[in-house]
């Protein structure tokens, strides 16, 4: 949800707790999570810190999930085939 909002545009950490049911600590936690795996960037003018979702950061996983979803659809296209087959023998 975190990534889904920064995908928007940047974000200051105190405007994204208000957004989420999590105490300070525990976003923090997951913000370093994420910038420690290159995922967002953080910079700090003062006391408030912006978060930015990392160019192109996302794109291996959108190609990793393009070829989990393939052969996904194939398992369905072969769960379908056979559901089929179940059904015509029944009736």
């Amino acid at each position: 949800m975190v990534v889904e909002r920064l995908a928007k545009s940047p974000a200051v950490v105190s405007d994204l707790l208000g957004l989420f049911s999590m105490t300070l600590p525990s976003l923090l936690q997951h913000l370093r999570i994420l910038e420690d795996a290159n995922v967002v960037t953080s910079s700090k003018q003062g006391r408030v810190r912006t978060v930015s979702l990392r160019p192109g950061a996302l794109d291996i996983l959108r190609v990793w999930l393009g070829e989990q979803r393939t052969s996904a659809e194939r398992q369905a296209d072969r769960l379908g085939i056979h559901l089929n087959r179940t059904t015509t023998k029944e009736t």
